[in-house]
């Protein structure tokens, strides 16, 4: 029997979600438009499925940052502060004015996150780092028979580097089913499509060879997010890895699928242009 009020509530959760995601997007361009730099790129490819993760799959507490039944949220591709912070902005950790001092000097929010911002767990943003954090993190956890989750956000380039496999060997040998990663599968790193690069494919099989759910989904399929999400605390004996389908720059004509918006900010007229494209108010033109 199909329960019709279930399926309605979720549709309006899904809903909710994409209007989240619209303005976790102007929030993004208009950051970057203040500050001159920062990286679009990679930022834009995330939003859908951290959207989904913020609003809606994790247990956290904007007024009280330190609460002990929080999920923990770790962002090993650090360079994605326009996005971050926009989340953070969005749930009420930080005002959104604040984004206006993006990569200034003195403010909490720099081109990487810090702790000095509330809501940041742990710095990060040299690539290949954050899913070792999050096995500790989750290992410690399990010791204390504690509940919480770990999620790792990732670029698909960190699965390029050596200390990403052991941290993906060490969460499989140890069954840690409170870890899940979101690889942000965009295809494109700083040097170019990562295919080209180094070759990871075939992916999915490579983690599931070292004994992870696999879950693959379209990273923009705001349902699908929701749902892998829900599928991953569901599994049991094994850790999660969502692979997250995306495009570089997503919602950004001139921006989708290409490497040089990877880490460069538009110019003040560029930005008027995403910005315009992206249907955002007329407050987000304050530049």
């Amino acid at each position: 029997m199909v329960d019709q009020k279930r399926i309605s509530d979720r549709k309006g959760r899904v809903a909710e979600l994409e209007q989240i995601a619209k303005r976790v997007r102007c929030d993004i361009i208009y950051a970057l438009a203040h500050a001159g730099s920062g990286h679009p790129g990679g930022s834009l490819s995330a939003t859908d499925f951290s959207v989904a993760l913020y609003f809606d799959a994790i247990k956290h507490d904007p007024g009280v940052c330190e609460w002990e039944g929080r999920d923990r949220v770790i962002f090993s591709k650090g360079h994605v502060t326009p996005l971050i912070f926009s989340l953070l902005a969005e749930a009420g950790y930080i005002e959104r004015e604040e984004l206006k001092t993006f990569r200034q000097y003195g403010s909490r929010l720099q081109g990487h996150p810090n702790l000095q911002c509330p809501g940041i767990e742990v710095g990060t943003g040299s690539l290949g780092q954050g899913l070792s954090i999050a096995v500790g993190l989750a290992l410690g956890l399990r010791l204390d028979k504690k509940p919480n989750r770990v999620y790792c956000i990732m670029g698909d380039g960190e699965n390029q580097e050596g200390s990403t496999w052991e941290a993906i060997m060490s969460a499989g040998h140890f069954k840690l089913d409170n870890v899940c990663v979101v690889l942000d599968n965009n295809g494109l790193q700083i040097d170019g499509w990562v295919e080209e690069v180094m070759g990871l494919q075939p992916l999915a099989d490579k983690w599931r060879a070292f004994r992870w759910n696999v879950i693959e989904i379209d990273g923009h399929n705001m349902a699908e997010c929701v749902d892998a999400f829900e599928q991953a605390a569901q599994t049991k004996g094994q850790p999660t890895v969502i692979l997250a389908k995306t495009v570089k720059g997503k919602g950004v004509s001139f921006m989708e699928n290409r490497a040089e918006w990877h880490g460069k900010a538009p110019k003040p007229d560029e930005a008027r242009a995403a910005l315009q494209e992206l249907a955002c108010p007329a407050e987000y033109f304050d530049f």
